[in-house]
């Protein structure tokens, strides 16, 4: 039976359900906020060490203004209330992505809260935030060659990454019907099971998540041997 160290999810589907829902697509965003609750609950309960949500893509900038206004209200007003829960919890909050360009107070309090949990040990929930995958390794590749590293290799590339220290996804969840990666962890996902759900994010729940959990644990993995 295969163990479960790390899944990474792409939380696709938050929009659309609130225009189904009649209402606007910030309306969805909200509702996927318990979702992600239950998720994390999921996690823990299954003793995943490490779980990655894909929270906002360097290319979400293009969306309307008031979108994105209202995604980072979303992710300052979610942090600051539970703040404390995280920290009862042993939650370890590690936020990957690129902050330069990120609002002042978003990155202030992605600092305290960092800070505040740096020794949690329960789960570690990584939030990508600002997030792009091509301009990550571009940036590992910027930052390697100033050292002069003669023999660079897989273990010297992967600490620059942002995911440095943290092992790759043994799975990856899509929720939403798209069957694509949008430039999410293209480097980590290599080896990954991967699982495309129908169901948008707010509609997504513990029973699915479960199901997919014990799907994975069943799966003959190679990594390229017979």
């Amino acid at each position: 039976m295969n163990k479960l160290n790390h899944v990474a999810i792409i939380m696709d589907g938050n929009g659309r359900w609130g225009l189904k829902k009649k209402k606007s697509r910030n309306y969805g965003h909200l509702n996927g906020i318990k979702t992600v609750e239950n998720v994390i609950k999921n996690s823990i309960i299954q003793q995943i060490p490490y779980l990655t949500l894909y929270t906002f893509s360097t290319e979400n900038w293009r969306r309307p203004e008031n979108e994105i206004n209202f995604l980072f209200d979303l992710i300052r007003k979610s942090l600051k209330r539970k703040l404390k829960k995280i920290i009862k919890e042993n939650i370890r909050v590690n936020i990957i992505g690129k902050r330069k360009g990120l609002p002042k107070d978003i990155i202030k309090i992605i600092k305290l809260i960092e800070k505040k949990t740096i020794k949690n040990r329960k789960i570690t929930l990584n939030i990508a935030l600002n997030y792009g995958s091509k301009e990550e390794i571009i940036n590992a590749c910027k930052n390697i060659a100033p050292k002069n590293v003669k023999n660079i290799n897989i273990n010297s590339f992967e600490k620059e990454l942002y995911t440095k220290n943290i092992p790759d996804p043994d799975i990856l969840i899509r929720t939403g019907g798209t069957r694509r990666l949008s430039n999410f962890l293209l480097w980590q996902l290599a080896y990954s099971e991967i699982f495309f759900v129908d169901k948008l994010w707010p509609d997504f729940n513990g029973n699915d998540f479960i199901k997919i959990v014990n799907k994975f644990k069943k799966i003959k993995r190679n990594f390229g041997k017979i």
